[in-house]
């Protein structure tokens, strides 16, 4: 076993908007992608130009697909606490790829987690992630780091143009 230690990067925007309408912008940006659509596009694909184009019908306005929610607002109902809280695994095969082929051990950090959630605090929305490329840096490699900062840069404009923040943290 192998262990090390990394810097991690948070970030956090607070939006003015009612936790609805960044939901509602959220999932209008973002396209779904589920395991049976993938598979479907791996199966019937035969280039790379082929599953390119299979992907890219799944592929919301920002460029990204959702591939798996939890709400755990839902859930937390059912124990007896209240919370407005939705968790997304969002991202990109064709985004993923640019990363890959320069370390598969990227892997463990796409598809990537957003929470938008209310803010128990100050009842306000947020929205918030943990940066792609400073999970990626401990794997040391100059070229993912590029790619990955690619993605950084992706995701801080999806959650600007949703929650009408820029990132604090």
């Amino acid at each position: 076993m192998t262990q090390d230690e990394s810097t991690l990067i948070h970030r956090e925007y607070v939006s003015g908007r009612p936790f609805e309408a960044v939901i509602e912008a959220f999932e209008a940006v973002v396209g779904t992608l589920d395991d049976a659509s993938l598979q479907e596009a791996v199966t019937a694909s035969s280039d790379e130009a082929g599953f390119e184009a299979r992907l890219r019908a799944f592929e919301g306005s920002s460029g990204f697909m959702k591939f798996f929610v939890a709400d755990h607002g839902a859930w937390l109902a059912r124990v007896g606490q209240k919370a407005r809280a939705r968790m997304y695994v969002i991202g990109n095969p064709l985004i993923a790829r640019t990363m890959l082929r320069h370390d598969v051990a990227m892997g463990l950090h796409v598809p990537v987690r957003v929470l938008i959630y209310e803010h128990r605090g100050d009842g306000k929305c947020h929205l918030g992630y943990d940066v792609p490329s400073s999970l990626m840096a401990r794997l040391g490699n100059e070229e993912l780091l590029v790619a990955a900062r690619k993605l950084d840069d992706k995701l801080a404009r999806l959650a600007e143009q949703v929650t009408g923040d820029s990132a604090r943290g």
